[in-house]
Order: C-alpha cells, then structure tokens, then sequence
C-alpha cells in the first residue's frame, strides 16, 4: 500500500468515544490539492514523535472508512506508522499555505450550493468565504461532559482502547469546553448562518485565555481574537466539514472545524 502524503490543517477538539476513549477530527490536503478526512484520529494517544501539527505534511497508509459514508472519509491503515514532514510556515503573508490550499480548491461563497454538495455526497469538507462576519456568539455550555458518555470513554481507556499506547497510564481525559463559540455570517446571496466553531485551537485559546481570568473574561477575549482580529482584519476563510450522525438529516449539516486567516495583502507587494 502507497503512502499518502497529507497536508494536516484541522484538528477538531476531542469529543469523547466509547469505543476509542477519545477523538479527534483530523483533515488536510493531498498533493493534488484533494480533501482528505482522517477518521479515527487518536491524536492524544500518538507518541510524541508522531504527534503532527496544523500546516505540516505527514505520510501514512490510508483505507477508505467503510463506517464513513462521507466521501473524503479514510482510517489510518496503521497509527504507528505516521512520519512527519516538512511544515509549511506564515512567510510573505502565508504566499505557500495559500499556494497549497487555495489555489487548488473551490472557494465556496453560497450556502445553498456547499449544502447541495452534502446532500448529493459529492463532498463533506469545503472552504467557504463568508460575505461579511456580522457576529461572535458565545453560549454557556455544561461544565462537564455527560456522565454517560465519560463513563463509557473510561471504560473504554480501562479496557485498552484499539490505539492503546505507552501513554494510557498517565492518559487524562480532555475536559470539556464549558462554552460554545459560533460565528454569525452571510453568504454572497445574503443569506445569513451560524454555525458552531470545533476546532482545537479555539479550545486552547480559551483554555490558556482563562488562567488568570474568570471565565466571562476569558470569552471576552476569545471573542476579540476570533472576532476583532480574524473577521475584521485578516482575510478569513472557514474549514467547514459535515458530522457523520448529521450529514444526511440535518438542513445545514456543517460545522467550523477551522479557520484560515492570512493577513490581508496586495498581491503585488509580493512580485
């Protein structure tokens, strides 16, 4: 089986699994340019040197997920064998993530016409360009994940999850984000959306933002990243990917499962 080569750039914050103990949704580029999902992703449980980062390139075997209806859906055909590459860095505005990302894929603008493509199970991963970010919503979410859930991902980790690692000793289950974070847009039909942002970075920021802080302060400040700085000063694009339970019931299956925010260039400052 040939390797792929995949450019990882969304990595989703871990939601809890009773049959893996955690995940995380994973998804990147090939070298043509293609979407690719990697699911399941055990990313806490790799060791660290094959723990990859957003923006780097990563080899490994992939098998199309028969579980995954999704058509850029692939499992790793054996998690200890990732190699980690070159990654691609934010030099001259971030001219060769743009190179790499935008320059070989559609750029969706329409909401109806990315929902259309989820529908037909053409794709479930898109680059989507909002019209105007109108706003940051912040949601008080339970403090703690449900007693259900955690109790089977702890059974799970005790039993020895099928990406049992060295470091399921000392494993401590993600905590769950107390907030919800959204953005509220239009698209170029003036139609207006808010989807939920899942993407691991803004947990972080969170996270880090509430040490020495209350948490409304540390919302606060998320908001001002997300909002004052991605959507009103950067040239902002949403990573958005469909959820396996809803990607055929709901009437807008996508998430934020990240975001790409290069600064806001003139082209021809970099001729």
């Amino acid at each position: 089986m040939a390797k792929e080569r995949v450019l990882i750039v969304v990595k989703t914050y871990p939601t809890l699994s009773k049959k893996y103990t955690e995940l995380v949704c994973t998804a990147g580029f090939r070298e043509d340019g293609s979407w690719i999902r990697i699911y399941p992703s055990p990313f806490r449980f790799l060791i660290d040197t094959q723990r990859y980062h957003k923006y780097q390139w990563i080899e490994l075997d992939l098998v199309k997920n028969s579980k995954d209806p999704r058509p850029e859906s692939y499992s790793p055909a054996n998690i200890d064998d990732i190699q980690l590459g070159e990654t691609i860095g934010t030099e001259h505005g971030w001219a060769y993530r743009k190179q790499l990302i935008l320059d070989h894929n559609i750029v969706h603008t329409n909401r109806d016409t990315i929902i259309a493509g989820a529908k037909a199970m053409e794709y479930s991963l898109a680059i989507f360009k909002p019209t105007e970010v109108q706003d940051f919503i912040i949601e008080k979410a339970d403090d703690e994940w449900e007693i259900g859930k955690l109790e089977a991902a702890k059974a799970a980790l005790d039993q020895g999850s099928l990406f049992d690692e060295s470091n399921n000793d000392n494993f401590k289950i993600m905590p769950k984000l107390p907030f919800k974070f959204s953005y509220k847009f239009i698209d170029d039909a003036g139609v207006e959306s808010t989807l939920m942002i899942e993407d691991w970075e803004i947990g972080q920021l969170y996270w880090n933002c509430l040490k020495g802080s209350a948490p409304e302060q540390a919302t606060l400040k998320v908001r001002a990243k997300y909002l004052d700085d991605f959507a009103r000063t950067k040239d902002l694009h949403f990573f958005l990917g469909t959820t396996r339970q809803w990607h055929s019931i709901a009437p807008n299956p996508y998430v934020i499962i990240g975001t790409f925010h290069p600064p806001v260039t003139d082209q021809l400052s970099l001729l």
